[in-house]
């Protein structure tokens, strides 16, 4: 009788036993391992460069003097006027006539120190104080002196064409722009004060009834009421009704 060799089929047992082998899933490949992703690196927030403050020179003598605080010239204001606030009276007996200044809001102007600028120049002898006294009000006055951005002065004194410079007089009030009380005008060789001084007196003559000369002859005294800042014509520089 032949022997049966019986040889005995080996199934794994971890197949037998339902246990799946470490990286194999049922029904599905290989798994793959979990990418690895960089966390950000935290930085230091980088700080701005500071930015450069203008230097701004302070003024002295004769700008100190007008109320003017810096030489930067607005173009364009704010359109709205604050009044200086108190009252000065009227250094001597006289046909006392009143006044008003104002400045415009955001102007570099010392209100107080303009102010006083402009009275002195009007109660001089040598301006109209001659012929009269001034005193000035914060409430209803004769005169209305405004200082005003040259935008605000072209508005103010339309139809007249100031070209962005020129001051003038409007109704009840003498607009001077900011911009010669600052700058002055070439033809006064760098006196600013002289030129000051003939903006208000040329501006208020117009209020109190003077109108347009003419230059009287080269190398005269230009009279107050010749458009100066328009030219001298041959005349010299002056501020003052009279100059004497």
């Amino acid at each position: 009788m032949r022997s049966v060799n019986r040889c005995t089929r080996l199934v794994p047992v971890a197949f037998v036993l339902g246990v799946v082998p470490l990286g194999v899933v049922a029904g599905a490949g290989p798994v793959q391992p979990p990418e690895v992703v960089d966390a950000p690196i935290a930085r230091e927030p980088v700080a701005a460069p500071p930015v450069p403050v203008p230097v701004v020179a302070a003024v002295s003598g004769p700008d100190a003097v007008a109320g003017i605080v810096t030489r930067v010239v607005p173009l364009v204001g704010t359109g709205a006027f604050t009044v200086v606030p108190g009252s000065a009276s009227a250094p001597v007996p006289g046909v006392v006539r009143t006044v008003r200044v104002e400045v415009e809001d955001g102007l570099p102007i010392e209100p107080a120190a303009f102010a006083r600028f402009v009275m002195r120049t009007l109660n001089d002898p040598r301006g109209w104080g001659r012929d009269a006294t001034f005193t000035r009000t914060a409430g209803a006055a004769e005169i209305v002196v405004r200082l005003a951005s040259p935008d605000t002065t072209t508005r103010l004194c339309a139809p007249i064409d100031t070209g962005g410079p020129l001051s003038c007089r409007s109704g009840p009030d003498a607009v001077v722009n900011h911009h010669r009380w600052v700058e002055g005008h070439p033809d006064y060789r760098g006196d600013l004060t002289g030129y000051r001084r003939y903006v208000v007196n040329h501006e208020v003559g117009h209020l109190l009834g003077f109108g347009h000369v003419e230059c009287p002859g080269i190398g005269a005294p230009a009279p107050v009421m010749q458009q100066q800042s328009l030219g001298l014509d041959g005349c010299a520089p002056n501020p003052w009704p009279y100059p004497g």
